[in-house]
C-alpha cells in the first residue's frame, strides 16, 4: 500500500503537458461559374482556398439550349459564389438564383457588371479588355468574402496575369500583321474578338444576330453574305461550332468551295478540362494560319 502511495505521489508530481491545439480548419469557398470559361478563371484565382464548379461544359451542345437539372439547384444554394455571364445567355441561371436566395452569397453577374445591356452580345468572354475586368472582380469578390486571405488572392491575381501573358502576346501579334483584313462570321460569337485584333469584321449584323438568336436571318442579309463569299471579299470564315445548323453548314460549304479557309472556335471550352488561356491560345493559333494561308 505504502509504495502504491508513493507511486500515486510521484505522479501527480510530473507537471501536465499542454495539449497542443488543433490549427483551425481552413475555409473553401464553394463557388459556381454557369459556363466553365468562367470557371476556369474562378479556378485559378482561387487556388486551394475555392472549389469551383462548372454547369455548362459541353462542348458538343449549344449552350443557349442548356435546361438546369435538380442537381444544379442544389449547387446554386449552397454556393458562397455563383458567377453568370448574363445579356441573356444564361436566363437558366437566373431563374435558380430567385428559386434559392441565401444570406451571404454573392453572386457575380459579368453583363451587368460590364454594363452590357439586355440584347447585347452576350459572348463576352471574346473580349480580352473584358476578361481583365472580370479577373480583378473575382479576386475582389473573393477579398471580401475572406477578408483575412487578401495576400493571398492577390498573390494568386498577380499568378493568373502572369498565365495569360501567351494569350495577349498572341492578340497583340496577330493584331500587328493582319489589322485590317476582311473576314466574316457565321454568327455574333466573334464579334468582340474580331475587334481586338482589328479585324475587318463584314458579315451583316443582321446575319450573325439572327443565327445567334436560333431564327431565321433577313433575306437581304443571306444574300448580301453569300456575295461576300462568292466574289471572296471575306479572307477568313469563322464558324460557330456549337450553333450548326443547315443554313450555317451551307455558308461554311460555299466558303471552302471557294477556297476561303474556315476556323472553326467554340463557345465554351475545348475540351472541357482545358484552362480558359489553354483553350484561347489554341483557337488564336488556328486564326493565324488561316490568315497566313488567306494572304498567301
Amino acid at each position: 500500500m505504502a509504495l502504491a502511495g508513493t507511486a500515486a505521489l510521484a505522479t501527480a508530481a510530473v507537471p501536465a503537458v499542454p495539449a497542443r491545439a488543433a490549427a483551425p480548419a481552413q475555409r473553401v469557398l464553394s463557388v459556381v461559374a454557369a459556363e466553365n470559361f468562367w470557371g476556369s478563371l474562378a479556378a485559378q484565382l482561387g487556388g486551394r482556398l475555392v472549389q469551383v464548379t462548372s454547369i455548362v461544359t459541353d462542348p458538343n451542345a449549344d449552350p443557349h439550349e442548356y435546361e438546369s437539372s435538380p442537381g444544379d439547384a442544389r449547387l446554386f444554394a449552397q454556393a458562397d459564389l455563383v458567377i453568370v455571364n448574363g445579356a441573356g445567355y444564361d436566363t437558366w441561371a437566373d431563374k435558380l438564383l430567385a428559386a434559392s436566395p441565401r444570406a451571404g452569397r454573392r453572386v457575380l453577374n459579368v453583363a451587368t457588371f460590364l454594363h452590357r445591356p439586355a440584347g447585347a452580345n452576350p459572348h463576352l468572354w471574346y473580349d480580352p479588355a473584358d476578361v481583365s475586368r472580370v479577373i480583378d472582380r473575382i479576386t475582389s469578390l473573393y477579398r471580401a468574402l475572406e477578408p483575412g486571405e487578401r495576400g493571398f488572392f492577390a498573390a494568386r491575381n498577380r499568378t493568373v496575369e502572369s498565365a495569360l501573358s501567351g494569350y495577349r502576346s498572341r492578340l497583340a501579334t496577330l493584331t500587328k500583321r493582319y489589322a485590317g483584313t476582311a473576314v466574316g462570321a457565321t454568327e455574333s460569337i466573334f464579334v468582340d474578338l474580331a475587334g481586338a485584333l482589328h479585324l475587318k469584321l463584314i458579315t451583316p449584323k443582321a446575319f450573325m444576330d439572327a443565327v445567334s438568336e436560333g431564327v431565321d436571318p433577313p433575306i437581304s442579309s443571306l444574300v448580301t453574305f453569300e456575295r461576300q463569299i462568292s466574289a471572296r471579299r471575306i479572307k477568313v470564315l469563322v464558324y460557330n461550332v456549337q450553333t450548326v445548323t443547315p443554313l450555317t453548314a451551307t455558308i461554311r460549304a460555299k466558303a471552302r468551295a471557294r477556297h476561303i479557309p474556315v476556323v472553326a472556335i467554340s463557345e465554351t471550352m475545348v475540351p472541357a478540362n482545358s484552362t480558359f488561356q489553354r483553350w484561347m491560345v489554341g483557337q488564336l493559333n488556328r486564326l493565324g494560319a488561316a490568315l497566313a494561308k488567306a494572304r498567301s
